[in-house]
This record gives C-alpha cells, sequence and structure tokens, in this order.
C-alpha cells in the first residue's frame, strides 16, 4: 500500500485543465458582537480570479451577508443598496460563475461565496474574464452555511485567507513510532518464538488447549497466488467499492480480533485467576474446556473489534481503536507467517515493491480519469456514495492546521502492507541471527534500514505533495542492508538458503558426558541380537558424532513435530566404543531402548 496524507489530491488534477485552477483555503468567521470565539471553514477557490492572503491577519474581515434565498443570476436578485464592501452568500445554479461575481463585483462586494449542495468543485471561467474580475470567489458547502448561522446567527464577519501547508506534519512522528516499533516487536518476537518451537521441548497443559499458533512457511508458489489475489481484490475494489467495502471491514474486525487475542493471551496466562476450566459440553469449541480467563479475554477482543466497527466513522477517537486492532493484526500475522529463506524474502519483496509502484505511479495513465488505483482505494473514492474507508491503514489526524487537514485530509494513512512485507525479513533476520548467534546484527541492522526507508518515504512525501509507494523506498534499504551484511559476514551462502534452519549448522552440544548403559528391567524379556552388518546403532533422539578420539553423544533437542510417544518416554544418553567391534552388552542395551521408543 502508498503512504499518503489522506484522499487522493482530485484537484490538482484540476489543476492542469485549461483556465481552471483550484485551491484549498479557508473562510475564518466571527459574530459581531465578539461573544463568541471565531471557526475556519474549508473553502475552494480559483486564484486566477484573485488571490488570496496565505496570514489571516492580512486578510480583510468583512461583513457575510446571507442572500442564499436567490442564486444571483440577474439583476433583480441584488438587494437594495447593494453589496457595499460585503461578502455575499450566494446559492449555486442557474448561470456560470462569471455571471455571479460579475454582478457582486459591479454592485460593490469584496468577495463572493457560493453555497454549493453537491461536490465542491472549482470556480472556472477564461482568460478575458479572469482579467475583468479582481474580488475572490470561492465555494462554500451547504452544511459549512448552516452551521454558520447556528452556530454565530446572522450577525457575522468573515475573512477569506489560504494559509501555506506545512512541509511535514508532526503526526509522522507518530506513524514513524508505530510502524517501527510494530516491526521491531513482531519480528523479535516471531524469530524468538520460532526457535524455540524448534529447539526447546514444549509444555502443554493436560493436551486441552495448545499455548502456541501454527506458522505457515511460505512458498513460492504462494508468493504467486497471494500477489494475483491482490491484483485482483484492488482492482475489484476500485471498480465496486461501495459493493466490497463492508466486506473488508467485516474480515478487519475478525482478523483484528484473532490477533488481539494472540497478541494479549501470553500477558493472560500470566495472572493467577481464572484457572478453572468450563464444564464437560458438546458445544463447539467450548468441548474443549478453554480456561475462563482465556474465555475473558475471547469476549473482551470480539467486543473491541464490534466496538470499532459500531463507531469507525467517529474522527475524534475511533482512529486510536483502528491503530490498536491495526498494530495487532500485523503482530499476528508476523508470528504466524515465516519466510523459511532469503531467497523467499527477496521474492517477495521484489514482486510486492513492482505491484506498488505500478498501482502508484502507472495507474494514472490507464484509468480515465488520471486516478491512482492504489492512492483512491486506499483513500476511498471521492464519489462514494457509503463514504466508507478501508480499514487496513494505521492513520493518525494531522497535528497541525492547514487547509488540508480541514478540507480533505484529515489523516495521514500507512497501509498495513508497508509494515508486513518488511517486518517478515526483518523477523528471518532475527531467526537467522539466533541460529548462527550472531548477537542479532542482522536482526538490528534491518530495523534500522526498515526506519530509514520510512523516512526517505515521508520526505519523498512532503517534496512531492502526493501518495507515494512506501515499498519504493522500504524494499531497497530493508534487502540491500540484509544482503550487505550477510556478504560481510561471508554467511551469504547460509543467509540465501536459509540452511542454518535444518541440520546444516552443528548445534552446540548441551550434554556431553560419558555415561554407563542402565540395567534392563527383568520384565522387559528378551532383547534380540543386533544385525552382524550393522557399523552404528543411532538413537532416534540422539546426534552422534566420531571425531578422532573417544566418541561422546550428543543430545540432540526434540523437534516439536516428535510423536507423542517418542516425547514421553525417557532416553538416556550413552557411549559408544570408537572400534568397529561393538561391546555386546552396550548393543543389547542401545536396542532395548530403540525397541522401547519404538
Amino acid at each position: 500500500m502508498a503512504a499518503e496524507r489522506g484522499r487522493p489530491r482530485l484537484w490538482l488534477l484540476l489543476c492542469l485543465l485549461p483556465q481552471v485552477c483550484c485551491e484549498y483555503g479557508m473562510v475564518h468567521v466571527l459574530s459581531e458582537k465578539g461573544s463568541s470565539k471565531g471557526k475556519d471553514y474549508c473553502i475552494l477557490f480559483n486564484s486566477q480570479w484573485a488571490h488570496l492572503p496565505h496570514d489571516l491577519g492580512k486578510a480583510s474581515l468583512l461583513q457575510l451577508q446571507d442572500q442564499t434565498a436567490s442564486v444571483l443570476c440577474s439583476p433583480s436578485d441584488v438587494p437594495d443598496g447593494g453589496f457595499n464592501n460585503q461578502i455575499p452568500m450566494v446559492m449555486r445554479g442557474n448561470c456560470t460563475f462569471y455571471e455571479k461575481v460579475r454582478l457582486a463585483q459591479i454592485n460593490g462586494a469584496r468577495g463572493l461565496l457560493i453555497v454549493s449542495r453537491e461536490r465542491l468543485v472549482p470556480p472556472g471561467g477564461n482568460r478575458s474574464q479572469y482579467e475583468e474580475i479582481d474580488i475572490p470567489v470561492a465555494l462554500l458547502s451547504y452544511t459549512d452555511m448552516l452551521d454558520i448561522g447556528k452556530s454565530f446567527g446572522s450577525s457575522v464577519k468573515g475573512a477569506m485567507y489560504a494559509p501555506n501547508e506545512p512541509v511535514l506534519d508532526y503526526n509522522m512522528v507518530i506513524i514513524f513510532v508505530m510502524a517501527v516499533g510494530t516491526v521491531a516487536i513482531g519480528g523479535y518476537w516471531a524469530g524468538s518464538r520460532d526457535v524455540k518451537k524448534r529447539y526447546m521441548k514444549h509444555k502443554r497443559d493436560d493436551g486441552a488447549e495448545k499455548h502456541d499458533d501454527e506458522t505457515v512457511d511460505v512458498t513460492p508458489i504462494m508468493i504467486c497466488v497471494f500477489v494475483v489475489m491482490c491484483c485482483s481484490m484492488l482492482v475489484l475494489l476500485y471498480f465496486f467499492y461501495d459493493h466490497l467495502v463492508y466486506v473488508i471491514i467485516g474480515i478487519f474486525c475478525l482478523a483484528a480480533s484473532i490477533g488481539l487475542y494472540s497478541c494479549l493471551s501470553p500477558f493472560v496466562r500470566r495472572f493467577p485467576l481464572g484457572k478453572c476450566r468450563i464444564p464437560d459440553n458438546n458445544l463447539p469449541y467450548f468441548h474443549k474446556r478453554p480456561q475462563v480467563r482465556m474465555l475473558v479475554l475471547a469476549v473482551f477482543c470480539i467486543s473491541v473489534s464490534v466496538v470499532w466497527g459500531i463507531f469507525r466513522n467517529e474522527d475524534q477517537w475511533a482512529w486510536v481503536l483502528q491503530d490498536a486492532l491495526g498494530i495487532a493484526f500485523c503482530l499476528y500475522m508476523l508470528k504466524t507467517i515465516r519466510l523459511p529463506t532469503f531467497k523467499g524474502c527477496t521474492l517477495l519483496l521484489l514482486v510486492l515493491f513492482v505491484y506498488d509502484v505500478f498501482f502508484v505511479f502507472i495507474t494514472p495513465f490507464l484509468t480515465k480519469t488520471g486516478e491512482s488505483i492504489m492512492v483512491e482505494v486506499a483513500a476511498g473514492p471521492s464519489d462514494s456514495a457509503t463514504h466508507e474507508k478501508l480499514p487496513m491503514v494505521l492513520k493518525v489526524p494531522r497535528l497541525n492546521s492547514s487547509p488540508l487537514a480541514l478540507c480533505d485530509r484529515p489523516f495521514s494513512l500507512l497501509g498495513f502492507g508497508d509494515i508486513l512485507v518488511p517486518g517478515l525479513l526483518v523477523a528471518y533476520c532475527h531467526r537467522f541471527d539466533i541460529q548462527v548467534q550472531s548477537s542479532r546484527v542482522y536482526f538490528v541492522a534491518c530495523t534500522i534500514a526498515y526506519g530509514i526507508g520510512l523516512l526517505v518515504t515521508f520526505v519523498a512525501l512532503a517534496l512531492m505533495q502526493m501518495g507515494q509507494p512506501a515499498l519504493l523506498y522500504l524494499v531497497p534499504c530493508t534487502l540491500l542492508t540484509s544482503f550487505a551484511v550477510a556478504l560481510w559476514r561471508k554467511e551469504l551462502g547460509m543467509f540465501w538458503t536459509g540452511s542454518g534452519f535444518a541440520k546444516d549448522l552443528p548445534q552446540p552440544p548441551l550434554v556431553i558426558a560419558p555415561v554407563s548403559c542402565p540395567e534392563l528391567p527383568k520384565d522387559s524379556g528378551s532383547v534380540p541380537d543386533p544385525p552382524p552388518d550393522t557399523e552404528q546403532v543411532t538413537n532416534p533422539t540422539l546426534h552422534v558424532e566420531e571425531p578422532h578420539g573417544p566418541t561422546t553423544a550428543t543430545e540432540e533437542p526434540t523437534d516439536t513435530n516428535t510423536n507423542t510417544d517418542q516425547s514421553e518416554i525417557p532416553i538416556a544418553p550413552s557411549e559408544e566404543p570408537a572400534g568397529q567391534n561393538k561391546d555386546d552388552a552396550e548393543n543389547k542395551c542401545l536396542n532395548a531402548e530403540q525397541n522401547q521408543t519404538e
């Protein structure tokens, strides 16, 4: 997904059309009595009619005259006495913008506000008309006009101005901290959990519930299928946004509640209360007899998602819930999805790199309106009947006061894909760090590279003032940094193939001690003689090395996939002689242990 500042700038496209230029501005409204604090309202103006000052202190504070009962298309619509040093507010319709503003200027108006019940469009004209008019003209929404009357009454003053947009909003700092923090925590958690699963024996309750979720290894075929699905879904959302947006919202609520449960469950299990289980029953899920505390946690997570789903359009606070659920969802995905090799990481990141750049920069040349499909879908189409927004983004309200924040872009956005895709590489780096015992140099370097790539994205956003495909900057930073570290440490071969996660790398011995074989129980029965051509008898859970000299048996940690029978039978470590002719008693002992294990 792209990182952008809210809705795509359709007005920039309109500025490229002949004789039409539009900008967002503000009208600052005060009561003539001075009893209430002023308020800013959004206006859309054409600077070719007349420029607006950038500073409110330099703007003329004039009386706003409510003439919305007329459309100001003929001299009969002009009140007696005209608009001497006033800014009339008239309704849109029945004639051109030029006819309205010309009548207002002739009758002494110092500006004109055209009230529109429809979507605001730039007040256009031609070059000769622009040269004739020297008062500003702007469009004001009908709802804002009603709010002005309700808040300030009929006697009000207003000043039209257009402050400059800030280069970078402070909310980018909040987005940066959330994104980098999620990638760092998710990558660290996923790597540690994966290594623990491979090299430590799991202690489960009594088989009634699992404490660890299963991971999914991503294959090249799965990557190709995933990218095709992303492209198809994005195109479908572009054409059928109003129908599919509710499906995406429902999926997000379900996935976010699962992610929140997964993130909170390790902390809830530390509480000493609520360990009792529900009684035996035949209900779905409940027949596993979950603990009461885990059941309460599940109800809480579902309730949070439902609350967000009901109040998702509350701009004052709903974004906090959306960000919390989004971070939990990203952590859950980073913990569940695993890329087994750097080769798979490179394939995934490069394919999504092309996907992101294509749908942000190339699709404007393919659509009729010149809109970017990615930006349009991420921010919500301007002509959407539902006015719903996709929830698959982190969003933070703009902290600076500006026309864009007031009119069209109250939030800054960062898509989940810009967190998850590099986060999978960070998780891979952490797993490899633990395998080769490198003091987490790969993990730290990749996390720092992600932060640098995100900063570059914000700089490009500020300079270009348009939605940016964040993966355009994140993918090169993270991939090249990981590659450089592996090359510097001369581990590129293992890092590329992920060989450190199998049995290619020698593991440090956990137990190195010659131990005599215990006596067999008397009721164990007769032990069959070993085959005469057997050169080495190896216990299934023992890794035996034969260096020059006495041989020791090293206990290898049990893999989590070992069946129950093998994991429940304790096996004592043994010692083999270095010569080819083995002692008959030890052979019988080892074979008896092997039969017990089988």
